[in-house]
């Protein structure tokens, strides 16, 4: 991925530049979208848009590799202070809850368009992934300790862990699939999902 410049990381127009990438390429697919329609969206001609990025591939790396690390620097985060494991769990489902909710464009483009990445930055998603999930299983196992009470306890708190990222996860396609009487709103939204997060966690591990 390239280097980026303390300006660049500060920049709002580029920062203004991954919103619009993201919405398009979450819309239409990272192969379905040009540089010029980007930049269309942006508000600068395609050629400007590389003062900013190299290209299309640069902007996905960037947003896939920049979510990945955001949440997990959220995730250590919750577990930094001496907080009792439940709190520490609550912590690190609302965090992911507000990142379901707040940018499902990412997780579109994620679930569809990783392959396409380089090989060196999907590893970099990966490998940013998996201390993520590791965050989560150690915090599950100390706050159900329902799961250690077999021998594959670690193995199906690991399980509960994605199985529950995938609840939260769908939240952009279910959004998209919605039919019938208004569907919540972002607050009762985000305390139905931690409720249904931690009830699945409680239930695994008793």
């Amino acid at each position: 991925m390239e280097a980026m410049s303390p300006d660049q990381v500060k920049s709002p127009r580029r920062a203004q530049i991954l919103d619009e990438a993201a919405q398009l390429f979450a819309a239409r697919g990272f192969h379905g979208v040009s540089v010029d329609e980007i930049g269309a969206a942006s508000g600068i001609t395609g050629p400007g848009l590389y003062r900013h990025f190299r290209g299309k591939d640069a902007m996905l790396a960037e947003l896939l590799v920049g979510i990945s690390e955001r949440l997990l620097a959220g995730g250590r985060a919750c577990v930094a202070g001496d907080a009792p494991a439940a709190e520490a769990l609550d912590a690190l489902v609302r965090g992911h809850v507000a990142f379901a909710i707040g940018e499902p464009a990412l997780i579109v483009l994620h679930d569809r368009d990783l392959a396409s990445l380089p090989e060196a930055e999907q590893r970099t998603v990966r490998r940013l992934q998996r201390a993520y999930v590791e965050i989560w299983v150690t915090v599950v196992l100390e706050a159900y300790p329902g799961f250690g009470r077999t021998s594959d306890g670690e193995s199906r708190a690991r399980a509960a862990v994605h199985a529950v990222f995938g609840l939260l996860n769908s939240t952009p396609h279910s959004a998209t699939r919605h039919r019938g009487p208004r569907p919540p709103g972002p607050d009762a939204m985000a305390e139905l999902l931690r409720t249904l997060a931690l009830g699945a966690f409680a239930a695994a591990g008793s």
